[in-house]
């Protein structure tokens, strides 16, 4: 009952006022990201602008241009992104140049992925995660960013002994302090998994564990396709839950990507799906996000028979258009 992941709307928002910081003061930053540009960042790199432009004749590539490629969408940073600290600041770098809002997922947790094991891996011990994570913030520094920190980490926990969770919570902790000391500007939200996988009791309690009292927030239904209306009642319910037990509730973000069609009870590469609200502040939670990114693999499953995750399928992308 989970997702799926890996790496990586039209819309630009207007430049929003920092009253929206005041809806949370339980924030642990004192600047609103999003007041301090002129829209999301529109990745130039993104897998479907790579096809895009390297098929400029196939008869699929207008379609997936408009719909999916310029779009802003989250980039994701793993084992494969190089020296992290670079790679995160030539993202936001470029960013901020424009006066855009980046958006990026940090996917490097030890055991990622430990209970599905498509986009198994990680960094190869609790100390390597955190000098990586504490690079990956020293990168982004005090231009404005949105940060989704490490999908997965608390739904896979069923999978996990008591001391690897244990592990892991000090790590997800570790990282948000990371972000408040290195990277001021920056909104972080722990990964909350989405509403078919735990309940929201669970979860609040998985969250409050992994220190999200210190995150702006958490994030819902990265790389799934439950639909927003779903994600929204969700995350009301995590929050009731951490009010009533905690004392304290948190913004929180859905991946809309690929929901348009909502869920059909499959998470790896299910058929008939389709893109869906494009990156937006609000819409029923803080903001609504392209997080996974519309086309790419969930695995080796599903209409994705045969890929491996993260690799882009442009039949596929071209499918989630049109939502068939």
């Amino acid at each position: 009952m989970r997702r799926s992941l890996r790496t990586r709307s039209l819309l630009l928002v207007p430049v929003l006022s920092t009253a929206l910081l005041t809806l949370h003061p339980g924030s642990a930053h004192a600047a609103d990201p999003t007041g301090m540009t002129h829209g999301f960042y529109v990745d130039p790199d993104s897998s479907a602008k790579r096809w895009v432009d390297a098929n400029p004749g196939d008869g699929r590539a207008p379609a997936i241009r408009s719909s999916i490629a310029a779009v802003p969408m989250a980039r994701w940073f793993g084992n494969w992104s190089g020296t992290i600290g670079t790679a995160t600041g030539a993202f936001v770098g470029a960013a901020a140049a424009n006066g855009k809002l980046p958006i990026l997922v940090a996917y490097n947790i030890p055991d990622r992925d430990i209970c599905a094991g498509q986009s198994g891996g990680g960094a190869g011990s609790a100390a390597a995660y955190r000098t990586w994570i504490a690079a990956f913030a020293g990168g982004i520094g005090n231009r404005p960013a949105v940060v989704v920190l490490e999908p997965d980490s608390l739904g896979d926990e069923s999978c996990m002994t008591q001391a690897q969770v244990s592990e892991r919570n000090g790590l997800l902790s570790n990282a948000i302090a990371q972000f408040n000391a290195k990277a001021p500007n920056t909104w972080v939200y722990l990964d909350a998994g989405n509403p078919a996988w735990l309940s929201a009791a669970t979860m609040a309690q998985h969250l409050a564990a992994a220190g999200v009292s210190g995150a702006h927030g958490f994030s819902l239904n990265v790389s799934n396709y439950l639909s927003t209306g779903e994600n929204v009642a969700y995350g009301n319910a995590v929050n009731a839950a951490l009010g009533s037990t905690k004392g304290f509730t948190k913004p929180f973000v859905i991946d809309t990507s690929r929901n348009g069609n909502g869920s059909n009870g499959g998470w790896c590469n299910p058929a008939g799906r389709r893109i869906g609200t494009p990156t937006q502040v609000g819409g029923g939670a803080e903001m609504l996000l392209w997080i996974k990114a519309p086309g790419e693999s969930d695995g080796n499953c599903g209409v994705g028979a045969g890929s491996t995750a993260g690799q882009f399928l442009p039949e596929v992308a071209y499918r989630m258009v049109y939502g068939n």
